[in-house]
């Protein structure tokens, strides 16, 4: 990886675990110092890497770099020393490098413990959800504002009101009493759920794909695995959902990174191991008697990994879809419908349901309305195919709508 994709690259993996460190160290009060040092850590390695070359072991030296960059704070924040330093976890009046443990035990422990504490019902759910997408998972502004479907202005209030909450509560870094352990739990399901659609398709970066996202989404999803407190079933299922969709990344995307319809994607390129650990995931899922929208999908995602058109395939997606619109209804799983009930049942069906939605702002809707009335209207087809065009927020989108224009003539 060049060093222009490494430090982005790295700041999606590493900001996150060095501030949750840094934050359990110092307290949540000084989340802000602990997402400071880690930022000022990336804005050293931009500095320094461009001339003196990317070292042997990039991470390890921002953990050296962020451990010292927190040892030299303490050592000249007089105000830290006299009104903080004595509050630390454990009572430790001095700190040393020693004391910022960035050994991959203690990032694991100091994210699932960050996870829980930000996700306190003191504060709001949408609060909860963008402050660890930024905290923990790296996200700007602009990626937070469309995975939870608002604006810069109100995530940047929402961040800092929740800041405050976490500072005025005096909320620990730490795993929940067992009796909350579920409550919270869902609010974190919610969060990774975020985390891995923004990386599964993005409209914030002219990127098709963004695995980072993905990649990171399933590895704190799996730290939940690793606890006996939070190894629940829906945990469990949220993770086949992921795997089940990682597993065709290299197929969607053509070697000009063009997007792949996922009828027209090569079988082959499917990762065949992730596909099993899913199966693994939904396996343990099974177990208990909740049924969450991720066991839902993780079984429409399933299905989605046997690559034959069969009516049986399709009808079963389908149920699973009605399933899930009445778990929680959505525009994007009711339009995936439609698409399902075509497959299943006919194109003149599924035109129906889908005149019945009036999704008039969504492109999806009129891409899919175009591909309904292709075999039937080219005429109408063609319009509703220039109507999605004009509301596609990417360029992989426009290419893919003009791809469909161009069969139609």
């Amino acid at each position: 990886m060049d060093q222009s994709a490494l430090i982005p690259h790295l700041f999606r993996t590493e900001f996150g675990r060095i501030t949750s460190v840094l934050a359990w160290r110092f307290g949540i009060a000084h989340i802000e110092v602990a997402e400071d040092i880690a930022g000022e850590t990336f804005l050293a390695a931009m500095e320094t890497w461009p001339y003196k070359g990317i070292p042997d072991n990039p991470t390890g030296w921002l953990y050296t770099v962020a451990a010292n960059k927190a040892k030299n704070y303490l050592a000249r924040d007089t105000n830290f020393q006299k009104k903080i330093a004595p509050e630390l976890r454990r009572g430790e009046e001095a700190v040393n490098a020693q004391d910022i443990d960035l050994s991959p035990g203690n990032i694991k422990d100091s994210q699932l413990r960050m996870l829980f504490a930000i996700c306190h019902p003191a504060i709001p759910q949408e609060a909860q959800i963008g402050l660890a997408l930024r905290v923990l998972c790296g996200l700007g502004i602009d990626e937070i504002a469309h995975a939870l479907l608002s604006n810069k202005e109100t995530i940047n209030k929402r961040l800092h009101r929740a800041k405050e909450k976490l500072r005025d509560e005096d909320i620990v870094i730490d795993l929940p009493p067992a009796a909350e352990i579920e409550q919270r739990l869902d609010t974190v399901l919610t969060t990774l759920y975020l985390l891995f659609n923004e990386g599964y398709y993005s409209e914030t970066h002219d990127e098709m794909i963004r695995e980072d996202l993905c990649r990171e989404a399933i590895r704190l999803a799996s730290l939940l695995t690793e606890s006996e407190q939070t190894n629940i079933p829906a945990v469990n299922a949220l993770l086949a959902l992921m795997c089940f969709h990682a597993s065709r990344f290299a197929a969607r995307r053509d070697s000009e990174g063009d997007m792949v319809l996922y009828a027209d994607q090569d079988e082959s390129l499917w990762d065949q191991q992730l596909i099993a650990r899913g199966v693994g995931y939904i396996n343990a899922a099974s177990r208990g008697e909740r049924l969450t929208r991720y066991h839902v999908e993780a079984g429409i995602a399933y299905w989605h990994t046997i690559k034959e058109d069969t009516p049986e395939k399709w009808e079963n997606i389908l149920q699973l879809y009605n399933i899930l619109l009445q778990i929680q209804y959505s525009p994007v799983a009711a339009l995936n419908r439609t698409f399902a009930l075509a497959k299943a049942r006919g194109k003149e069906e599924a035109i129906t349901e889908a005149e019945k939605l009036q999704l008039t702002t969504n492109p999806y809707y009129y891409t899919l309305l175009g591909e309904l009335y292709a075999d039937q209207d080219h005429a109408k087809a063609r319009s509703y195919l220039d109507k999605a065009l004009s509301l596609a927020v990417t360029r992989a989108d426009r290419r893919s709508i003009r791809q469909k224009l161009d069969r139609l003539s």
